[in-house]
């Protein structure tokens, strides 16, 4: 059995001691590579037993909530916010899949972001309120239904309209199935993967150049589960 069947079986159990294990077991060490390369590839294992109808929506959901407190444990005692910025992280009005998000949230936690983390379902109006309030300097937007597309273009348009003219990021598991810049603006940021985000960040760290899209070989899209 591999790492990621391993990690998959412990959530499926709903045990998060053995699922903790699992993950101190496994031999990477560093978050990203921990989020990347075991939980996604784990939970996208667990989705296709659903799919195929060998586990039910409870086993699922069971498996979501036990990989929801694994990742907030991850996450416990990141370092200190530095000068980098500010953050939001949120899911359009209607979407569920929410674990990729808050990867996202910790590696932005991690280079020294001050963050806020919606979770699954969060109102454009209020959304907006709290990005007129807060003033990020970064929103992320996680999309993975694919009739929420004109929704998407809703948010995207309140957020580009803002005078702080915050980035905005686009994930989800549409990233990889259709092409999302109808729904966008050009200057629109959509991240397929977790090191796609994090090479996002150090660029914005370093005062690298920025880019919309990437041609980069296909991996787990980020924003997703």
């Amino acid at each position: 059995m591999t790492h990621i069947e391993a990690l998959a079986s412990c959530l499926l159990e709903g045990d998060p001691d053995k699922a903790w294990a699992c993950i101190e077991n496994y031999p990477e060490s560093a978050r990203p590579d921990v989020y990347h390369n075991l939980m996604t590839p784990a939970m996208r294992h667990i989705g296709h037993l659903w799919e195929t109808n060998k586990i039910t929506v409870a086993d699922e959901h069971l498996a979501t909530a036990t990989c929801d407190f694994i990742l907030s444990r991850l996450a416990y005692g990141i370092g200190k916010e530095t000068s980098a910025g500010k953050a939001m992280f949120l899911c359009l009005d209607g979407e569920q899949h929410y674990l990729g998000l808050k990867m996202v949230d910790s590696l932005f936690k991690e280079h020294g972001w001050a963050t806020r983390y919606f979770g699954p379902s969060l109102p454009l109006e209020y959304a907006l309120q709290t990005a007129e309030n807060w003033k990020p300097d970064v929103i992320g937007l996680s999309v993975s239904i694919v009739y929420h597309l004109p929704k998407l273009q809703q948010y995207v348009d309140a957020f580009s309209r803002l005078p702080e003219n915050p980035a905005v990021l686009v994930g989800g598991r549409l990233t990889d199935l259709y092409d999302l810049r109808p729904h966008c603006k050009e200057d629109t940021v959509i991240l397929r993967s977790l090191p796609e985000t994090e090479r996002w960040i150090q660029n914005d760290l370093t005062g690298g150049q920025q880019s919309g899209t990437t041609n980069s070989t296909p991996s787990p899209p980020v924003f997703e589960s």
